[in-house]
């Protein structure tokens, strides 16, 4: 439930976010974040698991001693790990900034986020607790952290946007950097929660323990001999992103630079993007110039300002098409324990009734998603963000996001299904071919002056229709029982295919009435939606979609399938 909450909490900060920065500012925030969801991947995923493993254990074991080394150890590495992560994102933010992302006006961003990698410590507590089966002190900090996010990241952009600082351009790039004092904030005081219930905790332990606890180097190497797997499997996509990040930035600037030396008239370009490409880069060329006369030492660059709108454009729309992943996270939650529990049994027909079950719901919920992405990418882009968007760009890209979204939900259910059959190498290798093929296309497709920034949702669709199709396969030939994926996937495929068709014929229709201004247009694509909603409940019945071991995986499942009628 308090994953849920949180994720909740991440999409409220994230979705107002896109419609209070403007286009660059908002790619500097999620440049910068993408170094920062690279180190939290690594500091939650992979020593948290190992220390609260170990911890379990030595309770088991009444190893009192032994427990206390373990958790002095994992807090000193996970110290270093912060304090080398805080140095190179503050002390050498401007060569982070430049290098890796390509965008040395992100800066402002990158130096915003530094302390709240430094307080990657605060996973020692969690896992700590965790070993003691107590899950409350990692809800409480999780919920803090989102809290502050959203609150004070939001009230902080706001408050920059809305202030005096001159140039434009550097209360656009601060008011990016003070959404991200939000989370750094946040970060904070959870860290500053989870040491005060630490504190309190020990207190009130009176425990006399004679056992004699390992050498710190011996409990180390143990420790990452379980971590570094757990994290590389975790950290892939998250390390992917980052370098896509900064290809993007750089070919982009490729394209624009081009452009500054005379490269015009680009015919046959995808969707028309030279021309609007084109048009801003003399957009931003002229204010350059203007600017100059005045200001020798102007902060303006038409190159660079031209690429990271483009970027920004991009970024606001990967923060919808996350929305289904993010859906996804809590349920696979329930996957593994579920198809380990049949397997222990030797219940071969329940573990494929289970994975079946997965798969299926799974299904349910990111067919519709991503068709309707699909079919309302523009609409729903330009009711987000309030119109602070230029939809005929950012309209195709969510478009594209949205098949994107149903592969990546797919491969991410399918991760935990090879998990849970004990298959946990093969997930991270084809994570990293999905990877490499990401990259790949990206650099080609985004250099080219004729697709530019549309090269990046296609770099990510390819990604995970490799990742996603390959998981699958290996299920079926290496996983015994394999599910009988056309049970799984034709009947939710066919009425998300209808539910996206009567969503966009009916927005169609409806824009016509309420046409003009962007209320009535928000009325408009508030209706399709809704349309495409009804349409879909009545279908998933008629069709008879859902069986009773589908509804027995969802909360109150019961009461649902006496309700449908479903046996």
């Amino acid at each position: 439930m308090t994953t849920i909450l949180v994720k909740i909490i991440g999409a409220i900060y994230k979705i107002p976010l896109t419609a209070l920065l403007p286009d660059e500012a908002y790619g500097d925030f999620n440049a910068a974040y993408n170094i920062y969801t690279v180190f939290l991947t690594i500091s939650t995923a992979g020593l948290p698991v190992a220390l609260s493993k170990t911890v379990s254990e030595c309770n088991a074991l009444g190893l009192h001693n032994q427990k206390e080394r373990v958790f002095r150890v994992a807090l000193a590495a996970f110290l270093v790990m912060g304090s080398i992560s805080f140095l190179c994102m503050s002390l050498f933010s401007p060569i982070v900034a430049k290098y890796v992302l390509q965008n040395e006006k992100a800066v402002f961003a990158v130096l915003a986020l530094s302390p709240a990698v430094l307080c990657t410590c605060c996973s020692a507590f969690r896992g700590y607790a965790q070993g003691h089966l107590n899950m409350v002190p990692t809800g409480v900090s999780q919920v803090i952290e989102a809290l502050c996010k959203m609150v004070l990241g939001l009230a902080l952009a706001m408050l920059i946007l809305n202030s005096a600082i001159q140039p434009e351009d550097t209360r656009d790039r601060l008011a990016a950097a003070g959404a991200l004092v939000g989370v750094s904030i946040g970060a904070i005081l959870s860290l500053c929660y989870l040491v005060v219930n630490h504190i309190r905790t020990k207190r009130r332990e009176k425990v006399v323990a004679t056992d004699r606890p390992d050498k710190s180097s011996t409990i180390l190497l143990r420790m990452l001999k379980l971590a570094i797997p757990i994290s590389l499997a975790s950290c892939t996509l998250s390390v992917v992103n980052l370098i896509d990040t900064g290809l993007v930035q750089s070919q982009l600037q490729s394209v624009f630079s081009a452009m500054g030396d005379g490269l015009t008239g680009v015919s046959n370009s995808v969707l028309g993007i030279f021309p609007k490409a084109e048009a801003l880069f003399q957009e931003n060329m002229a204010s350059w110039q203007a600017d100059v006369l005045v200001n020798p030492n102007t902060t303006l660059d038409p190159v660079l300002d031209s690429a990271r709108t483009l970027y920004g454009i991009y970024s606001k729309t990967m923060s919808v098409y996350n929305l289904p992943f993010n859906l996804m996270v809590p349920f696979t939650a329930c996957i593994v324990p579920g198809v380990s529990a049949c397997i222990a049994r030797r219940d071969g027909r329940g573990a494929r009734r289970t994975t079946e079950s997965a798969l299926r719901i799974s299904a349910l919920v990111t067919l519709p998603c991503g068709f309707g992405l699909l079919t309302l990418g523009g609409p729903i882009i330009n009711l987000l963000t309030v119109g602070n968007v230029d939809v005929s760009i950012a309209g195709p890209l969510l478009s594209i996001l949205g098949i994107a979204s149903i592969f990546v939900c797919i491969q991410v259910v399918a991760s935990s299904i090879l998990q849970a059959n004990g298959i946990v190498n093969l997930p991270i290798i084809t994570m990293v071919i999905g990877g490499v093929c990401k990259v790949l296309v990206s650099y080609t497709l985004v250099g080219n002056p004729k697709i530019m920034i549309y090269g990046a949702p296609i770099g990510t669709l390819t990604c995970f229709v490799v990742v996603g199709v390959l998981n699958l396969l290996i299920i079926k030939r290496m996983v015994p029982h394999p599910p009988r994926y056309h049970l799984v996937f034709i009947k939710p495929l066919i009425a998300s295919a209808i539910m996206g068709a009567a969503a966009w014929a009916s927005h169609g229709l409806l824009s016509r009435v309420f046409s003009g201004s962007f209320l009535m247009n928000a009325v408009a694509t508030a209706g399709a939606i809704l349309v495409g909603v009804v349409v879909y409940a009545i279908l998933v019945v008629l069709l008879r979609v859902l069986s009773k071991d589908d509804l027995e995986m969802m909360p109150k499942g019961d009461k649902i399938a006496k309700l449908l009628h479903i046996q």
